[in-house]
């Protein structure tokens, strides 16, 4: 990787898009923000094609009007404005673009994801619904038109370091690790007394509120588990989770000869962001470094799927494919957001989702359009749920 990449960051005013333009401008002889994207954010959206002049940005809502202020004599305006996000994924087309970041939160972030595929792009993927939803047919299409999609969760950065390290045939398993979020240790019965504002203090990660809550719940952990089975081509028996709650090892795999595998690093999302965006290089940064000349503990616990049932119903997904794992995404998403609007409990965020993919219609073969139109019925499914 010589020339100057382009990048795409979509999501850029949340915690991976910003850590992401944080990596970029540490390294301007080697990257550039191209094209940004946001929800709601328009004042952060601002600063941040003020700091990086991208080529385009693009934002849900139609209040950037007058982008004059962002010119100079010394420094034009150069961002083309797009006040609706529907087109992102032709933007993302653009032979201008040589990597995306696939930050969007949810489901939401599929269309500029598939999108980046099919164009055959690097995509850099945080956007872990993406996979969740339609990982059969993106890593399908990938192979087809030659994309690479190469992961920024932490944990998922971790298993693809450490499979360099051996051949895919002498796999035994890959082992994520989690956490355990802020109420490991925790019994079933007393996760119902969970309020939201416990739910969104998670004790490592610095996150959005949904996927902070789903830390919570680990369903966040469920999803990996569904995203790894596409991500590596690997069935769910080879997946194993463990609750490592220093956050330090950041997963590993095991081979057929007993070896161990892992990666470590202390947690921060800029080391997984800038692998994705320079591999197979690996450029310095300023990430804080292991101090090895002080004492560390690090302790590894199995999970504890009573108190957490989220997690059998990832395995679940992940052995079934086709049509649960959207089910089971869309279900969460909605809850998630009665929880948080406290119109359910904590512990019925997971009970939802259970019930909702118990009782959809599974096709082990899905079309895209059959997985839209089921992500749809889903969550009209947990908006009427009711205990």
């Amino acid at each position: 990787m010589s020339s100057v990449q382009s990048i795409a960051v979509l999501g850029a005013t949340g915690s991976i898009g910003t850590n992401c333009l944080d990596v970029i401008r540490q390294h301007p002889g080697r990257l550039r923000a191209a094209g940004l994207t946001a929800f709601s954010s328009v004042e952060k959206l601002k600063q941040q094609v003020e700091q990086f002049q991208p080529n385009w940005a693009a934002i849900a809502v139609n209040q950037v009007c007058d982008t004059s202020g962002f010119s100079s004599p010394s420094k034009p305006a150069r961002t083309q404005w797009f006040h609706d996000l529907e087109v992102v994924p032709e933007l993302v087309r653009r032979p201008d673009i040589d990597i995306v970041l696939s930050a969007v939160v949810g489901a939401a972030g599929l269309p500029a994801t598939w999108a980046a595929v099919d164009a055959g792009k690097r995509v850099a993927i945080a956007n872990k619904e993406t996979l969740v939803v339609a990982g059969s047919l993106v890593m399908s299409r990938a192979a087809e038109t030659g994309a690479r999609l190469l992961p920024v969760d932490s944990e998922h950065s971790a298993v693809f370091q450490c499979l360099q390290a051996g051949r895919k045939q002498d796999l035994r398993r890959v082992v994520l690790t989690a956490s355990g979020g802020p109420f490991r240790g925790r019994t079933k019965a007393q996760l119902r007394e969970v309020t939201p504002e416990m739910a969104l203090n998670h004790p490592t990660w610095k996150m959005g509120r949904k996927i902070t809550v789903d830390s919570a719940t680990m369903m966040n952990k469920a999803l990996e588990i569904i995203e790894a089975r596409w991500l590596f081509g690997i069935p769910s028996s080879q997946i194993g989770v463990v609750i490592h709650p220093q956050s330090v090892v950041h997963s590993f795999v095991e081979y057929c000869d007993g070896s161990v595998i892992s990666q470590m690093s202390p947690p921060d999302m800029r080391l997984a962001i800038q692998y994705a965006l320079t591999w197979p290089e690996r450029l310095a940064t300023t990430c804080q470094e292991m101090n090895w000349n002080v004492s560390h503990v690090h302790e590894f616990h199995p999970p504890d799927f009573e108190a957490f049932p989220a997690l059998r119903l990832g395995f679940e997904a992940a052995d079934m494919g086709g049509t649960c794992g959207a089910v089971l995404n869309a279900a969460n998403e909605v809850a998630v957001a009665r929880f948080l609007n406290c119109e359910l409990r904590f512990d019925q965020i997971t009970q939802v989702a259970e019930e909702i993919l118990r009782n959809h219609q599974y096709d082990a073969n899905p079309s895209m359009d059959r997985l839209l139109n089921l992500d749809g019925w889903a969550r009209k499914e947990a908006v009427r749920w009711n205990t």
